[in-house]
Order: structure tokens, then C-alpha cells, then sequence
């Protein structure tokens, strides 16, 4: 559709480029979208920053969860499922997307999403990243601007609908998280499936991490966290040993010799 739409949102314009089917859906916290995007910048190129097919999975966002790029779940509100939209937003809502865009790239790469950031707010944060490690990013992060969001929508699913990823979860659904998962990698690893279990152990891993990243480091609480990481990280390396991932098992080896002589 050629018309552009405006939303009843300062700063955002939306264009239909795909209608959907149905009535907008019924929202709640919780509710989780299921989408891909691509995220250009408002060049004359059009430049393509991020593409989610390209990663090769989804994005995913919990409703009510204060996803740090708000207006991502205010955009997604407004869709029908199946629906194909062009979104131009400008700067005044854009200014967190390189943090963002960090984590995501992290999460295709396999890496933690929360890797080396210090127990600050967002916006804190924002400012003691001297780089996200991706050039481009450091561009948008000196000097915000409006971007073109294009999304289609798959689904939206109740929160009873769907298991809830670990980084959806209160702090104590991932504390009670972290001994289930050690005990599927425990299981996994008495079959032999050591590829699985590994990434059992990862999971509680991280778990443990974002709960450590709101404590002080070296501080009784953080202390406590770190005492139920080790074992699931000394766990993770021996399912590394068996896949032959060597290099991989010496880097976080060392690293607990480091912290523990």
C-alpha cells in the first residue's frame, strides 16, 4: 500500500506493505511476539543494518517486559498477524537500538547477550561502552538517528502458550530454573548427549550471569551466584572435552583457575 499510516505515536510513521488476517490481537503481560525485521537506515541507499532472516532466527519479545527498544512493542501492537509493515521512527526512539542490536548479534554468535556489562542502568550503560565491538553500531551509538523498521508479524502466543525463555524470567523462576537445568545436562550427559547437555549447562549459566549483573561484584550475593556457576561451568567443559572443543575448555579452565587458585 502506497498511503502511509500514522500511528498515534510522536516521531513514527507506518506503511502496510502486507495486509494480515483478523483483528488485532488481545494483549496481556506476557504476551509474546514471534517476527523478523530488518532495520535500514534513513539514507538514500537505504542501508540495511540488521536483517533477522540473515541471522537465520526470529526475534522474540515479551510483552510488559521493558524490552529496552520500547517502541518495538508499541509498533508490533499495531499489527495483524501475518502482516508485512515499514515503520520510520525517529531518533527520539531509537537511541538504545546499537545496545540492542549488540545483544542480538551476541545471541546469533552463540555468545552471552550480557557479556562484560557492569551492573548499571541501560542508559548507564550506554555511555561505559566505549565500542559495542561492531563498527557500525559505534556509529549509531555517537550520533542517533531515525531508522526504517520493517517487520512481519507470525504470531502472538498467551503466556500459558509457550515455554518462557530464560531471560523472560522473574529472579526467582530463574533460580528455581538453574538446578532443573543442571539435572537435564546431568541426564543428557549419562546418554552421552553431550552436545545437548552442554547447552543445558550454558542455559543455567546464563541464567546465573543476568541475576549476577544486578549484584556488586564480589559481594555476598554475587559470591553465592558465582558458588553455583562453577560446577555447571566445570560440567560444560567436560562436554566440551568429549566433543573435542579443546581450545574452547582451556580458555574457561584457566579463567576459574584465575578466579579460585
Amino acid at each position: 500500500m502506497e498511503e502511509t499510516y500514522l500511528l498515534n505515536v510522536e516521531g513514527v510513521k507506518k506503511k502496510i506493505l502486507h495486509g494480515g488476517q483478523g483483528e488485532l490481537p488481545k494483549l496481556q503481560d506476557g504476551s509474546k511476539f514471534t517476527f523478523h525485521f530488518q532495520t535500514l537506515k534513513d539514507d538514500f541507499e537505504r542501508t540495511v543494518i540488521d536483517d533477522s532472516r540473515e541471522a537465520g532466527m526470529p526475534m522474540e519479545i515479551i510483552v510488559g517486559k521493558m524490552f529496552k527498544l520500547e517502541i518495538w512493542e508499541t509498533l508490533l501492537s499495531s499489527m495483524r498477524i501475518g502482516e508485512v509493515a515499514e515503520f520510520w521512527c525517529d531518533a527520539i526512539h531509537t537511541g538504545m537500538y546499537a545496545l540492542v542490536s549488540r545483544g542480538m548479534r551476541r545471541i546469533a554468535e552463540g555468545r552471552d547477550p550480557l557479556e562484560g556489562q557492569k551492573h548499571r542502568c541501560g542508559m548507564g550503560n550506554m555511555f561505559d561502552y566505549h565500542s559495542t565491538g561492531y563498527d557500525d553500531l559505534d556509529e549509531l551509538q555517537r550520533t542517533p538517528q531515525p531508522l526504517i523498521f520493517i517487520m512481519e508479524l507470525f504470531r502472538v502466543e498467551d503466556p500459558s502458550a509457550y515455554k518462557r525463555d530464560t531471560w523472560a524470567m522473574s529472579k526467582e523462576e530463574k533460580l528455581a530454573a538453574v538446578p532443573v537445568l543442571h539435572s537435564e545436562g546431568n541426564r543428557l550427559v549419562l546418554r552421552r548427549e553431550f552436545a545437548q547437555a552442554a547447552a543445558k549447562y550454558q542455559e543455567a549459566v546464563i541464567c546465573l550471569r543476568n541475576l549476577q549483573a544486578k549484584e556488586k561484584p564480589w559481594e555476598d550475593g554475587w559470591l553465592k551466584l558465582e558458588s553455583l556457576v562453577t560446577p555447571l561451568v566445570l560440567n560444560y567443559c567436560q562436554c566440551q572435552l568429549e566433543l573435542g572443543e579443546y581450545y574452547e575448555v582451556l580458555e574457561h579452565t584457566t579463567e576459574l583457575l584465575q578466579k579460585h587458585n
